[in-house]
């Protein structure tokens, strides 16, 4: 079991920069795969980024190249630098976990443990 809190969210302007963090409770973060996924008003949950074991990192399209996602084991949290924000990225953020590996990361399904999520407003 692992609980997840998210902080870091705000009212930006577009072209501004944002870093989210995510804090995990338990001492066996690092076993887990951690993930990023945002939801707007009246939209499905949609896959931000996502980070392995191991580090590898996968990002949506919508946010390669803006975002970068990385975590600190040794402090239990999960990070999202998100520059160059555009109106488009507002949203509540959400972090998950997943024990071990999944098959897809992009799926939010596969996830196990999920943050209470945290608002981000890109003003244009």
């Amino acid at each position: 079991q692992v609980q997840l809190v998210e902080s870091g969210g705000g009212l930006v302007q577009a072209g501004g920069s944002l870093r989210l963090s995510c804090a995990a409770s338990g001492r066996t973060f690092s076993s887990y795969t951690m993930g990023w996924f945002r939801q707007a008003p009246g939209k499905e949950r949609e896959f931000v980024a996502a980070i392995t074991r191991s580090g590898i990192t996968l990002y949506a399209d919508s946010v390669k190249g803006r975002f970068t996602i990385f975590r600190d084991n040794a402090a239990n949290t999960m990070y999202l630098q998100m520059n160059s924000l555009k109106p488009e990225d507002t949203a509540v953020y959400y972090c998950a976990a997943a024990n071990g590996v999944i098959p897809t990361l992009s799926v939010y399904t596969t996830y196990d443990y999920w943050g209470q999520g945290t608002q981000v407003t890109v003003s244009s």
